[in-house]
């Protein structure tokens, strides 16, 4: 590595870093793609890997993953990263498995492993967060992808914080005291029901509430979210 010059040694560990590739490997693709990043991908990635014990080899992680996000400009909390993760039906964040990476470009037509050509979707992916299907899609995905493996719920906080990010792109007006109420008077974790039932009730009931109907077979914490909004002078009952 003493020999090569800084710019090949940047892209020595680059490579490494998204891929997870010895030293070695990385530096056999990156000299038979002529120092190409993007067609070295095509060219480690169309090669027999060795089987290995570890559950992790075929991991793109956290670090990698930061690599992407700097080469795309974009920061690691961006939601166009959840959508990213989306398309690549990733399970956890900031962890992809390389089948997933790799299949989620070609799903978005990136045939060619290229940063540029990824970074230039980047504002169709901003785009689908406004397509109604699609954000139900994703927001549902996202219970999954931010929730610790092993868990059935989500940590209040982290719920809190991807709700937020949520609907700063498909505004509800109530999301600031959604949030205020769960800190108030929850202070427990989120369940999958809750989390799915939210979006439903901030879809189908308007922020004045004049159409909620008290009867239907909401969960009791929205029910009593409604209870918050009346006891606050938030709406008029």
């Amino acid at each position: 590595q003493h020999k090569l010059s800084r710019t090949n040694r940047d892209k020595l560990q680059q490579f490494v870093s998204i891929t997870g590739a010895s030293e070695k490997s990385a530096l056999q693709a990156l000299k038979a793609s002529d120092w190409q990043i993007e067609a070295a991908f095509d060219v480690f990635y169309s090669q027999p890997q060795p089987k290995s014990n570890d559950p992790y080899s075929d991991m793109i992680q956290a670090e990698g993953v930061s690599v992407l996000c700097s080469d795309l400009q974009v920061e690691p909390q961006d939601i166009v990263t959840l959508v990213l993760s989306w398309h690549m039906n990733a399970a956890t964040a900031c962890e992809f498995s390389k089948e997933d990476f790799f299949g989620g470009l070609q799903a978005l037509g990136l045939f060619q492993h290229s940063i540029g050509k990824l970074q230039e979707k980047l504002a169709f992916m901003r785009s689908e967060l406004k397509d109604e299907q699609k954000f139900y899609e994703i927001y549902n995905f996202a219970f999954g992808w931010v929730k610790e493996k092993g868990q059935k719920s989500l940590a209040l906080d982290t719920a809190i914080g991807m709700w937020q990010l949520l609907f700063a792109e498909r505004e509800w007006p109530l999301v600031n005291h959604w949030c205020d109420f769960l800190q108030d008077r929850h202070n427990k974790t989120i369940t999958k029901d809750t989390w799915a039932q939210l979006l439903e009730f901030a879809r189908t009931v308007n922020p004045v509430l004049s159409n909620y109907d008290a009867e239907g077979a909401w969960p009791y914490l929205i029910d009593e979210f409604v209870e918050y909004l009346y006891d606050k002078s938030v709406v008029d009952k």
